[in-house]
């Protein structure tokens, strides 16, 4: 093991090791006499040594030494004992057998050797050496006492440094924290990584350098183990602008796994909420532990491995082995315990398979343990079927979970059975009687009494009672003696199979029956085994009566679902007689219509209408709804909704696929993505489009039995068949000729029927004849060549490649949003992608640490592009100050939220982009008179309230000067002259104005004084602050007295003209930090209430008087005139966002701590 590193000096030390192995820095050593075959007397003379010179321990026999080139400084890394001589050493770490150095050995070689040529200091190799073992140390230390505790000591003390390094709001929860290096060019950082539920951290203080480095989850776009030229494994973390490698982990493995799910979670649950639902564990972010996500991954790969509803939770995993009656052993493997399953996997890939659904169990006994037997459990099925599994670890507690969840199904789910009559070995396989008849499988019956059923099939719909291709078939559909006895062989080979391995869904499934499913299933066993290898059987039987009150309460209803539904009926299979008249038409209907109506947030989409045929040719209509929610909700998840981001993801995977394993096809086609987006319907539809029916439903059979593997693995098996002619394809048109030619011409030797035309045939009129190739030949190649994938390197690149896909999807949005915003503003398109990072990043944060709101809904994916992200009030806030030209001080908020208002056109408390980044164009890039125009709509309704926090009365607070007081006093001619000046001003600015513009309202006195109070504000800290405050009070001067000369002339009751002075006074100089002041507040009410109401709204100016009073002063025009920088804005924005959250969370937060203590 690592130990902590301390120098010592002893002499003659290295005269009691010797050397096994060395490099340019490292030196691995043997005890002398250890493990020497004929050294026993120097081995116990050694021995003897060691007693004398350390009487504490035992000298460990190897270590491994540092040895910095030029240097006599030696250090033993893993060694455990001190040295003797004059040279100086470190002591790091401990070796008690060769197999544990030489893991050290190897992980030195791997992650630090080459590392080490970097640095130019020998000091510097010998501090980076000592420090990274520090840190494994520490790794370890707190690894195993996560083991022991909840919340070890370890822990708590990463996450104070966590807290105080990065400064997140206390939301932030930290799950986890590695020692690693972080590689800066060709120099390693060494420092700690740190896993939040919304960020990847990583702190380094090394030689006198600080490096913080944060990088939110929904920002990486890419996360991969890799290699680069000094480390043979790394983790590469790739955003839009860098990438990252990460390496010298303790376990790199653990590290990978647990950031994958993380950037799976927070990505999915904050892109892709459109159909995501999160585990039950995972619903609350902030109570994400680094288990919760260990056991998010196994609960992944059991609901995949074995196709199951991703509600089924699992409980417990243990290592085991099953007796298997065929191979007359037991078999070691796994067993997985969930909610309503008990599940086994033999080690050996494919050996041996089993599901058993709790509703199909009858009991679950103890037996007697032996020798031969230890700890057995039998686990007995209603088809008369016993399983017995043996060496089970902690069998009470298993035994014990497993009947408590059995009695809760059983209570939930009670089930009849029929023991009348056994079933017989020889007959028909599955029982079936009429529609309204129970559903048998083996002897399990859809439970309901008689009596209800006949009540029942009185009230609902009716349905059709059987597989539409027993009754439909093509005229003179008789098949040749040949195909018919084939078909007879198949029967009989899965019959005996039957007999040997099981009938019912608790059937061993092995890779014998792989191959009877590769070589195509009979046609009247295709519907019931695709209803057991799926395992809808048991949705089917759990559910009585569910699908007949669907369709009762679905048909009819008439919506957009409906009316798609009702467009693409007729394109269904149109070469089949079964929907070529209403009774398949009908069933179709019926079943997409229930479907749409089980579950809104998939409804129908375009491709489901083809698979429900095919479903409904081959099994019955309550059988083929069933098989469609298992398909859509289990065995294709996410493939059919808005966006299908679960077929993209799988056509990622398949590029890297093609790449691994044809190599040089996808060295020739450049952009593979022209053949995933031909391959795209292959994935949707299961082969159905664009291969003749016959065909295809073999395909399909493979599907149900394993799963998207077979249609990844048949997808490689017709590349692999058509790569020469995809090489010499000029382009993506000759490519899709080439494989569209071989799909149509793959035929089915053994189909009982005749061939069915197929409607997407592009060359049914061919001229030259083109060779067929037979569909059992290409699902057996494709099993041969590329049927290595294992079910969890598939979800493991799902998971890989589902990032891309979303940050593809986001890219998307934001080129779409800016592409129609760029042509209506002037802001450099660089700057607006800047903006729109920012925007969307503060939509983020708001996601990260904050309580939904009803006012700020989470990203919707199914909005257009536009309204994707929007900020509420709040967030526009954060935005405001941080971009805004127009910076107020203690004034910003209140102009905020007026400008905000002003946005917000369909008052639902939300504002986009688009509006946002327009308003900026102004503040930024308008003239002057769009600048004016702009503060003054937000100085009136609707921006400017009546409850505005600032303006409740025009004299609230008094705003007089203490420290420059200003004389107004003028006689009546110069205010005559200079008011004809401005009239003709007014009229020369009307003349210009454009007549088709909305003339905007009048500003009364109240707007007027909080116009003021905004132009004070913002001249605040000017270098010219003293002259614009001059001119803006000669300004307001004039337009007071516009106003007041309009008063007179509109109404003979207007107020004195003592309370024009005052009112005057009170609007020139608003309060402004310390340079205005409030006065005589006991006046405010008095001199309010002298104002009548009427007076007030009888006093208005114009834009047009506003603008061309400014006018008249130069420095009020150089200021709205001069040009504003807005990347260092944005530069500082970048830097500030995070903390400006923060500090307002940190706001929020003390409040309630003072009620608490309250």
């Amino acid at each position: 093991m690592w130990l902590k590193p301390e120098e010592v000096l002893l002499k003659n030390a290295l005269k009691l090791w010797v050397t096994q192995k060395s490099s340019c820095y490292f030196i691995l050593q043997r005890r002398r006499g250890h493990g020497e075959g004929g050294g026993r007397l120097t081995g116990r003379l050694v021995g003897a040594l060691d007693a004398v010179l350390d009487s504490n321990a035992r000298v460990a026999p190897f270590r491994i030494l540092l040895q910095v080139p030029g240097s006599q400084v030696y250090s033993p890394i893993a060694c455990g004992e001190l040295l003797s001589g004059s040279d100086v050493y470190w002591a790091i770490a401990t070796g008690a057998t060769l197999e544990e150095i030489n893991q050290h050995w190897d992980w030195l070689e791997q992650n630090l050797l080459h590392t080490l040529s970097v640095f130019d200091n020998k000091d510097d190799i010998a501090s980076f050496v000592k420090g990274k073992v520090k840190a494994l140390i520490a790794e370890e230390t707190s690894s195993r006492l996560a083991e022991q505790e909840e919340e070890p000591e370890k822990f708590r003390e990463a996450l104070v440094k966590f807290e105080a390094r990065f400064n997140f709001p206390e939301a932030e929860k930290l799950v986890t924290y590695y020692s690693c290096c972080c590689w800066k060019g060709r120099v390693p950082r060494q420092g700690w990584l740190y896993l939040s539920i919304n960020h990847l951290c990583f702190y380094s203080f090394f030689l006198g350098k600080e490096l913080k480095l944060v990088v939110p989850w929904v920002d990486i776009q890419k996360l991969e183990r890799t290699s680069n030229v000094f480390l043979t494994d790394t983790i590469r973390i790739t955003t839009q602008n860098k990438e990252r490698d990460f390496s010298m982990f303790l376990n790199l493995d653990e590290v990978f796994k647990i950031m994958e799910q993380l950037a799976d979670v927070t990505l999915r649950r904050l892109l892709d909420n459109e159909v995501f639902d999160l585990d039950p564990d995972l619903q609350e972010p902030s109570q994400i532990t680094k288990r919760d996500l260990e056991a998010r991954a196994q609960n992944e790969f059991f609901r995949a491995f074995f196709r199951l509803p991703r509600q089924e939770r699992l409980h417990a995993v243990v290592d085991c082995s099953l007796w298997t009656p065929f191979s007359r052993c037991h078999t070691v493997g796994r067993m997985f315990a969930s909610d309503r399953y008990v599940c086994f996997a033999s080690k050996e890939d494919g050996c041996c398979n089993v599901i058993l659904p709790l509703r199909e169990v009858v009991s679950i006994e103890k037996m007697e343990d032996t020798s031969l037997l230890p700890n057995p459990i039998i686990i007995s099925i209603r088809s008369k079927m016993a399983f017995q599994f043996i060496e089970l670890k902690d069998r009470e507690s298993l035994v014990e979970g497993l009947l408590v969840r059995l009695k809760q199904v059983h209570a939930n789910r009670p089930v009849h059975y029929d023991t009348s009559q056994d079933e017989d070995m020889t007959s028909p396989v599955f029982h079936s009687t009429s529609m309204c008849s129970d559903h048998k499988f083996g002897d399990l019956e859809m439970v309901s009494s008689q009596n209800s059923e006949e009540s029942d099939k009185e009230k609902s719909p009716r349905l059709h009672p059987e597989a539409l291709i027993s009754v439909f078939q093509q005229a003179g559909s008789q098949s040749p003696d040949s195909r018919m006895s084939r078909e007879q062989i198949k029967i009989s080979l899965w019959n005996d199979h039957f007999v040997e391995y099981g009938r019912t869904v608790c059937m061993f499934r092995t890779e014998k029956i792989r191959k009877l499913v590769a070589m195509g299933i009979p046609e009247s066993l295709r519907g019931k085994l695709w209803l057991l290898f799926s395992d809808a059987v048991t949705d089917l039987a759990s559910h009585p009566g569910y699908y007949g009150n669907l369709v009762e309460e679905s048909m009819g209803k008439c919506c957009l679902v409906t009316e798609e539904i009702e467009r693409d009926l007729h394109r269904s299979l149109p070469e089949h007689p079964a929907f070529q008249n209403e009774t398949g038409i009908a069933a179709l209907r019926r079943v997409l219509t229930a479907y749409a109506h089980r579950n809104p947030k998939i409804g129908y989409c375009q491709s489901m209408n083809i698979l429900t045929s095919v479903l409904l040719l081959y099994a019955k209509e309550e059988e083929a709804f069933w098989l469609l929610v298992a398909v859509c909700e289990r065995m294709l998840p996410d493939y059919f909704n808005h966006r299908v981001i679960g077929a993209q993801v799988d056509q990622s995977v398949f590029e890297e696929l093609i790449k691994e394993h044809l190599p040089e096809l996808a060295e020739h086609m450049n952009d593979l993505s022209a053949l995933a987006s031909i391959s795209l319907s292959w994935f949707l539809t299961l082969f159905l489009s664009i291969m003749p029916l016959e065909s295809a439903v073999s395909v399909v059979d493979c599907f149900f039995y394993d799963g998207i593997k077979a249609i990844f693995q048949l997808g490689l098996a017709v590349l692999e068949a058509n790569a020469q002619g995809l090489c010499s394809s000029k382009d993506d048109g000759q490519a899709l000729m080439v494989l569209s030619r071989f799909l149509d011409h793959v035929k089915n030797e053994d189909s009982p029927g005749p061939p069915i035309g197929s409607h997407h045939a592009f060359f049914a009129d061919d001229q030259e004849p083109y060779p067929g190739t037979d569909i059992a030949d290409l699902i057996r190649d494709s099993y041969e060549k590329f049927g290595d994938q294992s079910v969890e390197q598939i979800e493991h690149l799902r998971c890989k490649h589902r990032i891309r896909v979303l940050q593809g999807h986001e890219d998307t949005t934001k080129q779409n949003v800016l592409r129609v915003v760029i042509p209506e503003v002037s802001i450099l398109p660089e700057d607006l992608e800047e903006l729109y990072d920012l925007f969307k990043r503060e939509h983020m944060m708001s996601c990260y640490w904050e309580q939904p709101r009803p006012m700020a809904p989470r990203h919707d994916p199914s909005r257009p592009y536009a309204e994707q992200y929007r900020i509420d009030a709040r967030q526009f806030a954060h935005l405001f100050q941080l971009v805004s030209p127009w910076t107020c001080g203690a004034h910003t908020e209140i102009l905020a939220e007026r400008t905000f208002r002003l946005l917000d056109d369909n008052m639902d408390h939300l504002i986009e982009f688009k509006a946002f980044v327009s308003c900026l164009d102004v503040m930024y890039n308008g003239e002057m008179n769009e600048k004016i125009k702009l503060l003054y709509r937000l100085h009136i309704p609707p921006a400017l309230t009546e409850n505005d926090r600032d303006s409740q009365s025009p004299l609230k607070n008094p705003l007089l000067s203490t420290s420059r007081p200003l004389v107004f006093g003028k006689s009546n001619g110069d205010a005559t002259d200079y008011q004809k000046q401005l009239k003709q001003m007014i009229k020369d600015l009307a003349k210009e104005k454009d007549k088709t513009e909305k003339e905007l309202p009048k500003m009364s006195q109240r707007e007027f004084i909080q116009f003021c109070k905004t132009l004070y504000s913002m001249f605040h800290e000017d270098p010219e602050e003293n002259d614009l405050y001059q001119a803006i009070a000669t300004v307001t001067t004039l337009l007071l007295q516009i106003g007041e000369v309009g008063q007179r002339s509109s109404s003979s009751g207007s107020c004195s003209q003592e309370c024009g002075e005052e009112l005057q006074a009170s609007a020139l100089f608003p309060e402004q930090d310390s340079v205005f002041a409030d006065a005589s507040p006991g006046r405010t009410t008095q001199d309010s209430q002298t104002f009548p109401e009427e007076a007030e709204g009888d006093w208005t100016v114009s834009l047009e008087h506003i603008l061309a009073s400014l006018l008249t002063e130069q420095s009020l025009v150089n200021f709205f005139e001069k040009p504003l920088d807005i990347k260092s804005k944005l530069e500082n924005a970048k830097i500030n966002q995070y903390s400006l959250k923060t500090l307002e969370m940190s706001r929020q937060s003390q409040p309630e701590l003072k009620l608490g203590n309250l």
